[in-house]
């Protein structure tokens, strides 16, 4: 009886095999533009991202949406399925805070949130869904992401947002001292997620070279908003400088 169990234990054992685990990334449209295949001349730096991995030890899921602020991919049910997928072998990258700076309720996005990372709210009758709401703050929604996939062993990381290719006076990307980029990193203390500063790392290249060059460079025709492939690849190799910068294990995924 012996001698059969060994083979058939050895048999199991050759076809069982060991799930990678995944990398996901959410966000608005400058982590995916369109269906992250360059449409328009547009790229998220997720979409290119996966380059840089070794996609033969993790899996890289780009669920990130165009238009989506830190509060609609919630209220758009498209957290909870991801959520229930995650494990404890996983890792999460978040990047919002184009769309939260919008009107909380219109008839054209309300997608809006409060601004900061306080616990105040509002209670509206959402004029697109018809739906009674409660909307929080920035900062509430990033926690709820980051607590909620670390209560489930994954490592979270916070993006802050990508400059956009718009100046100030001084001819420099404006730094705000009470501001999205700012926010980010406020939450990602608060609840020990890695924080990379994306925005900061972006906007030291674009300070250099001035619009007209980072225009070209950078962006589509479309707009100052969306990066072409280059621009992209900028930002994700940004993303990975930050991710080296940590101690988290996520760097072991790397390509050399």
């Amino acid at each position: 009886m012996i001698r059969l169990l060994v083979p058939v234990f050895i048999l199991f054992s050759f076809f069982v095999r060991v799930e990678k685990p995944t990398l996901y990334l959410i966000g608005d449209s400058t982590v995916k533009a369109g269906q992250g295949n360059g449409g328009n001349g547009m790229w998220g730096w997720g979409s290119v991202i996966d380059l840089i991995f070794d996609t033969g030890k993790i899996n890289v899921e780009n669920h990130a949406i165009g238009g989506r602020s830190s509060r609609t991919f919630l209220t758009d049910g498209r957290w909870e399925p991801l959520l229930e997928k995650m494990n404890d072998a996983d890792y999460l990258i978040i990047q919002f805070g184009h769309n939260d700076d919008w009107a909380l309720n219109d008839t054209i996005r309300a997608r809006g949130t409060i601004d900061g990372i306080g616990e105040e709210f509002e209670e509206i009758d959402n004029l697109i869904t018809h739906k009674h709401e409660v909307v929080h703050s920035y900062g509430w929604y990033l926690r709820k992401y980051v607590n909620e996939a670390k209560a489930k062993g994954v490592e979270v990381f916070i993006c802050s947002p990508i400059p956009f290719n718009r100046y100030g006076e001084d001819g420099l990307i404006p730094r705000k001292p009470d501001f999205y980029p700012v926010w980010a990193r406020q939450v990602a203390e608060q609840t020990g997620a890695h924080f990379i500063n994306l925005h900061e790392m972006t906007a030291k290249v674009y300070d250099k070279l001035g619009y007209e060059i980072v225009k070209k460079a950078y962006f589509t025709n479309k707009d100052d908003v969306h990066t072409n492939r280059q621009g992209a690849q900028l930002n994700a190799e940004h993303v990975v400088k930050g991710v080296e910068e940590t101690d988290s294990s996520l760097k072991n995924f790397l390509k050399p």
